[in-house]
């Protein structure tokens, strides 16, 4: 019983530091010119945060859509790495599988996969899972809501999309794949933007992210800067 109050502890503070960056996506969609209705709906749908920022930044500097789809699908991919392995874990009938996937993202899966048996895995899974789905929608409301009601460029708040970014990635700078991957995503996305449409730089730079995948080379996993 303690073990399973640490882990709902845990997935709760998880949820509710992930609804602060839910928070900056509602803002940053109504100063781009969005709807409150627009950001809660794709919160609810889309759910995952990387690939909501890059598509609503790529759409509000006048990228075409593809570009904006491109890149978050891109960034989405990787969703389908951690759905092959939950598979293992979250098992039943068609429609929990289909919750599961839903529910299946960084947070949830690392949460998860840091539990000693398959019980605690599952626990673990759902209870991120769902404290990361409400945390995060509830932020996107409110942070619609408050974008609405003052001028995002007197509070400065059309800085809360790279602001975000740079929250997210961070973490991952301490290993080398990822610091080569954001390096190489970085100067791809700098040699393009003097020649190419809007969005295409972000969407070719986001191909860097292959290069940070866990490979057969084990001097560049596992290893903080």
């Amino acid at each position: 019983m303690t073990e399973r109050r640490a882990v709902l502890l845990a997935a709760t503070t998880l949820g509710i530091a992930v609804g602060v960056f839910g928070i900056a996506f509602g803002v940053g969609v109504v100063s781009a010119g969005g709807t409150v209705l627009q950001a809660v709906v794709m919160s609810l749908l889309v759910f995952t945060g990387a690939s909501q920022f890059s598509a609503v930044s790529v759409a509000a500097t006048g990228g075409s859509l593809a570009a904006a789809l491109g890149g978050a699908l891109l960034l989405a991919a990787r969703n389908a790495v951690y759905g092959l392995s939950m598979s293992r874990v979250i098992t039943g009938r068609l429609l929990t599988r289909l919750a599961a996937a839903h529910l299946t993202i960084d947070e949830s899966t690392a949460m998860a996969l840091a539990q000693p048996d398959r019980d605690r895995q599952r626990t673990a899974f759902w209870t991120t899972g769902v404290a990361v789905l409400v945390c995060w929608n509830l932020g996107t409301l409110i942070g619609a809501l408050v974008g609405t009601a003052v001028d995002p460029l007197t509070w400065g708040l059309d800085a809360a999309f790279p602001a975000g970014f740079v929250a997210m990635v961070a973490p991952h700078l301490r290993h080398r794949r990822g610091l080569l991957a954001g390096a190489l995503g970085g100067a791809v996305c700098l040699a393009l933007v003097p020649y190419t449409p809007v969005g295409v730089p972000i969407l070719a730079a986001s191909a860097a992210i292959l290069f940070g995948l866990p490979g057969p080379n084990p001097s560049l996993d596992g290893e903080e800067k």
